[in-house]
């Protein structure tokens, strides 16, 4: 029975393959681990499928190629599926990962019971390779952060880690990772709490090129964007309406100062409103309640110019009711009004979450 399931993601890997493939065998070999190699290749047009063919003589390579899809998380996500062992490996096929750590981080798992073990750069005995820059280690490191609120682990960027298949199959349906980093999705939504680091070197690429690029660093904050309202659920999404709300009032005034010079000042300002107003739905339609945005937009619209109406009914009940009632709040009016703007703004998320942008109206 396999013991182990490797996956390893490739576009335009077929040089890299065939120093990767020996290499993971020998170790393989010598480990006295009974293994397969899935190689998960989104259409090559390189040499991929002759080289598997040829390394599946001596080793246990299994190719999956895939026509109408592309991504390095959606191929692991094939290749994780497809395994049939009961512990998985997922590496890159660029040889940045070290192929002499794969023991490690599957007897680490089998014997230290935990959820996820991952090789990292930065414990103790972990570096990358002394080629990076200045520009790309603060790139690593900034990245890193960003995903410190989702999870303690120092190095949940590797694509170098091993985890049990139930532990995988426990979260399938919740993922739907964007970009590179389906280690950091596991984490997360595996709900992975014990988690160990194994150090290794990551070395710079020799052969083929980079995937690397800006359009990766935006499907990253995308990521962010998903595995936020995946773990903080109805804080991310009022946090995001209370930031686009907040932009909605230099939208006004800017609107308003602009309007002023050409339109009377009652005209002009109810203007302003309308225009911060829409610009307001059009931001949360495809931010904050981005599920949302294929159902019927005027019908949005007019529903969420409806919670605004009834958000701003509130806000000036509050502050009336505070000022009207309270000797304290009647000499601070200020502070009434503020309070009724937070109050105005609750019921109007509400509204919208569960109202105009209900997920029952998108699917």
């Amino acid at each position: 029975m396999l013991q182990l399931s490797i996956i390893v993601p490739t576009y335009y890997e077929a040089e890299n393959l065939a120093c990767l493939i020996p290499r993971i065998g020998q170790i393989l070999k010598d480990s006295n681990i009974a293994a397969e190699i899935i190689i998960v290749d989104d259409d090559s047009p390189d040499e991929t499928i002759e080289v598997c063919n040829t390394l599946s003589e001596s080793y246990p390579v299994r190719l999956i190629t895939r026509k109408n899809e592309r991504g390095l998380s959606t191929a692991v996500l094939a290749g994780l599926d497809a395994a049939t062992a009961e512990t998985l490996l997922v590496m890159k096929a660029d040889l940045s990962h070290p192929p002499e750590k794969i023991p490690e981080l599957y007897f680490t798992l089998k014997n230290q019971s935990a959820d996820f073990v991952t090789g990292s750069r930065y414990v103790r005995g972990g570096s990358t390779d002394k080629s990076w820059g200045l520009l790309r280690k603060l790139n690593s490191k900034i990245a890193t952060w960003l995903a410190r609120p989702f999870t303690k682990v120092k190095d949940p960027l590797s694509c170098f880690f091993a985890i049990d298949r139930q532990t995988y199959l426990k979260a399938r349906e919740l993922l739907h990772p964007a970009g590179d980093h389906i280690g950091l999705e596991l984490l997360v939504k595996c709900r992975c709490r014990n988690v160990i680091e194994v150090p290794i070197n990551i070395a710079d690429r020799t052969k083929g090129t980079s995937k690397r690029s800006f359009k990766e660093q935006f499907h990253y904050v995308k990521h962010l964007k998903q595995l936020f309202e995946f773990q903080y659920r109805n804080y991310a999404y009022f946090i995001q309406f209370a930031v686009i709300g907040l932009s909605g009032v230099f939208v006004n005034l800017a609107m308003l100062s602009i309007l002023m010079s050409w339109l009377i000042r009652p005209i002009a300002v109810a203007l302003a409103i309308w225009i911060s107003m829409s610009t307001n739905f059009l931001l949360n339609r495809n931010i904050t309640f981005s599920y949302a945005r294929h159902a019927p937009i005027l019908k949005q619209y007019l529903s969420y110019c409806g919670s605004c109406l009834t958000g701003a009914f509130f806000n000036w009940l509050s502050t009336e009711t505070l000022c009207r009632s309270f000797v304290f709040f009647d000499q601070r009016t200020l502070l009434a009004a503020f309070i009724g703007i937070l109050t105005g703004m609750v019921f109007n998320f509400i509204l919208c979450r569960y109202l105009v942008f209900s997920k029952q109206q998108s699917t």
